[in-house]
């Protein structure tokens, strides 16, 4: 998907408003025709953003947009654990990972980043993650490490403990974890967790953690997601305030990140436990070129999904896992 254009981002944050604006006076703004306009809002339904139209050119959005903003984020992150050297927010970008792996690449400063847009978004092997604009969060956060990239196994599942931590106590019901690192409701999609490292075997070394969480997408902004989803806002009925939200899950990583060099995986094994949707259920694993049939049993101290098959036990690194047919939910 392409990037929004600069036009089209300026129009955005003039109707985010969801009053009336004239076509006249937007075109005035912005500095382009009106026949410019119209073609740009005709073009905003591809970034999932529903316009309506008022003749004689008239133009709202509905629902209006709560857009990203840094003097409040950095107040809602002066609550929970204070704000990273570096936090940078951005409309749209390729994507958040991709971002700060090519600033630490480059020798660059880095920290935090949050997107309303990501053209390019990936969660695990490849995949694209569906982004429409302002409706989510898409946050990355970089960290740096003395230790080598063996010492962070099971960083991705701490990681998602914090997220389902956080949400449960936000009030959502049903929150649980899909091994290696989906965030489910009942089931159904809410968010995922992608984690990069670079660096020597030895250490020192970069993780990128990137996190992203359906907020208030409804159903119309994910007509082109190819499994079952949901969003916090289609949980609660409610519309989700990003700033707040984005800066507790900021908070949130940030803490994982800090203390899991030097405590491990070991004091998130109980919590995962409660929140893990896989174990005790048949499952198939694709891994290492074989499909592998049996039972989850939880993790290991490492964050390896443990796997009853064949009379065996065995201990599964990566791979795409599915409930075998006819028991539990289809995750």
């Amino acid at each position: 998907m392409l990037s929004p254009s600069a036009t089209s981002l300026a129009l955005l944050r003039l109707l985010a408003d969801g009053d009336w604006h004239s076509g006249v006076r937007l075109a005035e703004r912005v500095g382009v025709s009106r026949a410019a306009v119209c073609k740009q809002i005709q073009g905003l339904a591809r970034w999932g953003v529903a316009v309506q139209t008022q003749r004689p050119g008239g133009y709202r959005l509905d629902p209006p947009l709560h857009l990203l903003d840094r003097a409040r984020l950095e107040q809602e992150l002066a609550r929970c654990d204070g704000s990273p050297e570096v936090l940078e927010i951005f409309d749209s970008l390729p994507s958040t990972n991709g971002y700060l792996t090519a600033r630490i690449a480059q020798g660059e400063s880095v920290g935090a980043c949050l997107a309303e847009h990501q053209s390019a978004g990936r969660g695990r092997r490849g995949r694209v993650w569906q982004s429409p604009f302002a409706r989510n969060v898409y946050l990355s956060l970089a960290h740096r490490y003395e230790v080598g990239p063996a010492a962070l196994a099971g960083l991705s599942l701490a990681v998602g403990v914090a997220l389902a931590q956080l949400i449960t106590a936000r009030g959502v019901p049903g929150v649980g974890l899909k091994w290696p690192n989906d965030l489910l409701c009942d089931g159904h999609k809410l968010g995922g967790i992608l984690i990069e490292l670079q660096g020597e075997t030895q250490g020192p070394c970069w993780v990128v953690a990137g996190v992203g969480i359906n907020v208030n997408m409804q159903e119309a902004d994910g007509a082109a997601i190819d499994q079952a989803w949901t969003s916090l806002a289609r949980i609660s009925g409610e519309h989700w305030d990003r700033n707040v939200l984005a800066a507790q899950l900021t908070g949130a990583v940030r803490r994982v990140l800090a203390r899991f060099p030097r405590e491990g995986l070991g004091p998130w094994l109980a919590a995962y436990a409660r929140f893990d949707t896989l174990a005790d259920h048949p499952v198939h694993v694709d891994w290492a070129g074989e499909r592998l049939a049996g039972v989850a049993r939880g993790v290991d101290a490492n964050g390896a999904l443990l796997l009853d098959c064949a009379g065996h036990r065995r201990s599964v690194w990566g791979g795409e896992v599915t409930v075998r047919a006819g028991f539990g939910p289809s995750i």
